[in-house]
């Protein structure tokens, strides 16, 4: 009897991706394996961080599944599997299939000796490897993703990020970025791609306790009364309006261990990584609902 894994799709969540699925070519040989196990190989290497090599017996050879997610990266099938789940499930949470506003940010990821040309030094993070370009919608689903150097600034990855996904996304109008994105990123974005930025930034410092009180009794004695309390920022941890969604997709990637750093030699096998642990997250939910 096959033993069977978390990883595995159940029942209702093949129901839910097998629509999408694209059927099987007319000419050439007949596949030995069902889409399904091929599928229940990548998310199990996605979730346990295993390499292709260590695949357990259970699941068709590696060679196999490795053959068929390179041949899906080739084609765009894991691309396309994210959109069109994508849109199933804002339909699904009442929302238009196709967004009207985004969030794009970027995460910085060491890899390792395999990690190919692709890569470079952050200097604002002090990270040696890759940086992750995601494009959301206000959901945190995500729209588009482009890996590439680390070494290439936020400004210049924007263009990157933008201009591959050009045309998929009529009804795009808006943005809300970082301040990493304050300059020629911005501008570009406005002109080139004729968007909406708006700049996020995150709160002022805070004011020490003193500062606060002197300020208060100062503004006291001119008539004005002010509670010293309110000039102080909240300390710690703030969710930025807006910049959370992407930040949680990121922490939704991380918890996949082939992600916690960037294995890959490719830069778009990171990219194709990124669509199918979207993608099983996404029919995780329709299965759900």
């Amino acid at each position: 009897m096959k033993r069977s894994y978390a990883t595995d799709l159940s029942d209702a969540e093949w129901e839910c991706l097998e629509p999408y699925i694209p059927p099987p070519k007319k000419r050439g040989r007949p596949r030995s394996h069902s889409v399904r196990e091929l599928l229940d190989a990548v998310f199990y290497i996605l979730k346990s961080g295993c390499p292709w090599r260590m695949l357990p017996r259970e699941f068709p050879p590696w060679e196999t599944v490795y053959c068929w997610f390179r041949r899906w990266r080739l084609d765009g099938t894991w691309e396309r599997l994210n959109a069109a789940v994508r849109e199933h499930l804002r339909v699904r949470l009442g929302r238009n299939a196709h967004p009207s506003a985004g969030v794009v940010d970027s995460q910085s990821t060491k890899t390792t000796g395999v990690g190919g040309e692709q890569r470079g030094y952050d200097g604002g993070k002090k990270i040696r490897g890759r940086k992750r370009h995601l494009l959301v919608d206000t959901e945190g689903l995500v729209l588009k993703a482009k890996v590439h150097s680390a070494k290439l600034p936020d400004e210049d990855g924007i263009k990157l990020l933008l201009e591959a996904a050009r045309g998929r996304l009529p009804r795009l109008s808006h943005l809300w970025v970082d301040a990493g994105y304050r300059g020629m990123g911005k501008r570009w974005a406005e002109a080139g791609m004729g968007l909406s930025v708006e700049v996020v930034r995150k709160p002022p410092k805070p004011v020490p306790e003193k500062v606060a009180r002197t300020w208060a009794e100062e503004w006291a004695k001119e008539g004005r009364k002010v509670d010293w309390q309110r000039l102080m920022p909240p300390r710690g941890f703030v969710a930025l309006p807006r910049r959370w969604v992407v930040e949680r997709t990121f922490a939704w990637l991380d918890q996949n261990r082939r992600m916690s750093k960037d294995y890959e030699r490719l830069c778009a096998t990171s990219e194709a990584f990124i669509y199918a642990a979207m993608t099983r997250l996404m029919v995780r939910r329709l299965a759900r609902a």
